[in-house]
């Protein structure tokens, strides 16, 4: 049932805060260690929703894990257990072990919730047929049977880089030298990238061009130790609350991290913001902020702090080439269109764009809704910083699909006498 309790906004962050490990991250590794032989270690891990299904994913083809705080023990190369792998809402998940599950002619059961069974899955439909794979989607689940076989993969660019990750993950097991060929560059190809950076830790190699990745079969994954770097994606919204006055700082980030949402740091600094790094320490000041045009076709997790904070901005903000945002969570170029003019701000959508218009703050004063979307509620939470009434938000609970300790970080500032009774992070 879902959840309709609606949370009063009404305190902002303050002080130093560690952002959750890169989920993005985490999941490769989690994966790289489950297709090892032996037992692996993964420091600074954060445990979500998401994560969740991943492990629960490696666990039923064949791995073990227990967690010990912040640090997961992986014994990998296992026993199959079972047929079915809930992915809950998780696509990395998905996308991820469908290759992987098809290294065994066994059939392989894949079930969802929310919209993931309705996000795009035609990639693998077309490249399994001519590996011999049967592919099989409904909205009620995924069946995949038939074993994977080394080959030339044909697919286009505009594709989710988790396809091509998936077959990264899986072709390296199998005999026989493949190839992954996209018929345009490589949309969000840093994730790519990060795939193959984390196979390299653990003892996996393939090579990449503009517009191929080479792969070598009868490779074998080594058991590993490997740190998760913290998670740029979700320490987007804290910089964001900085550029908006909020004394808060990011501890636990890297400034040469490899992660392609770093450049929420780009995006600030040309809004006007200033970057301060201080040892480990990350701390964002600005002024006045500047409209901006933000290409979100290599970023797409970056469009809703952003375009949150451009609703700030003084002039006009655009975010382009955003399309690929209508197939997430939630419909995310609506949902921030409709749950933003709620708040007062003047926005408005093309297919795959956004355009906003900035203010020195909007009115607020009402209730808006995640739309079932982490990122979406994580958006509304940052937005109500420059809102003159109070905020209500429905659906807060779902940022527990990557940041289950969102709210605690979010709220540290302490309550004043006259909010207290208000308080308790519902109304």
């Amino acid at each position: 049932m879902r959840n309709t309790i609606a949370r009063v906004i009404n305190r902002f962050p303050e002080g130093l805060i560690t952002p959750p490990a890169s989920k993005s991250l985490s999941h490769r590794a989690v994966i790289c260690a489950a297709l090892a032989k032996g037992k692996s270690v993964i420091h600074n891990i954060t445990l979500s929703e998401d994560i969740e299904a991943t492990l629960g994913g490696v666990h039923t083809l064949g791995a073990d894990w227990t967690l010990d705080g912040r640090t997961l023990y992986i014994e990998g190369g296992g026993e199959r257990r079972a047929d079915m792998i809930n992915c809950i809402e998780s696509a990395s998940t998905l996308r991820f072990l469908i290759p992987v599950a098809a290294l065994s002619e066994r059939e392989t059961i894949f079930k969802g919730k929310g919209r993931l069974l309705v996000r795009p899955m035609g990639a693998y439909d077309s490249v399994f047929k001519y590996a011999g794979v049967k592919f099989a989607h409904s909205l009620r689940e995924i069946r995949v049977s038939g074993a994977l076989k080394s080959g030339v993969y044909i697919l286009p660019g505009d594709v989710s880089s988790q396809f091509i990750s998936g077959l990264l993950f899986a072709l390296p097991l199998v005999s026989g030298e493949s190839e992954i060929h996209l018929e345009s560059p490589l949309e969000s190809r840093q994730y790519a990238e990060m795939t193959m950076d984390v196979m390299r830790s653990f003892g996996v190699t393939c090579e990449a061009t503009e517009y191929a990745f080479r792969v070598s079969g009868d490779q074998h994954y080594k058991p590993s130790e490997y740190t998760v770097e913290t998670d740029f994606s979700q320490a987007a919204y804290f910089l964001a609350a900085a550029a908006l006055g909020c004394n808060v700082s990011c501890a636990g980030l890297s400034p040469d991290s490899k992660q392609g949402d770093i450049a929420i740091l780009q995006i600030l600094q040309k809004m006007g913001a200033k970057i301060k790094w201080d040892g480990g320490k990350l701390s964002v000041y600005a002024g006045k902020l500047n409209g901006v045009t933000v290409d979100a076709r290599e970023n797409p997790d970056l469009a809703p702090p952003v375009a949150a904070l451009c609703c700030f901005c003084e002039g006009t903000s655009r975010i382009i080439n955003a399309g690929r945002l209508r197939l997430k969570e939630s419909d995310r170029l609506f949902a921030l269109t409709q749950e933003l003019s709620k708040l007062g701000a003047d926005i408005s959508e093309t297919p795959d764009s956004l355009t906003i218009h900035g203010a020195p703050e909007l009115p607020g004063g009402v209730t808006v809704d995640a739309h079932h979307d982490h990122r979406i509620a994580m958006a509304m939470a940052l937005a109500a910083i420059r809102c003159k009434n109070e905020v209500k938000l429905v659906g807060w609970h779902n940022v527990n699909k990557s940041y289950p300790d969102f709210w605690e970080d979010f709220e540290r500032t302490p309550l004043n006498n006259d909010n207290a009774q208000a308080a308790g992070g519902t109304a």
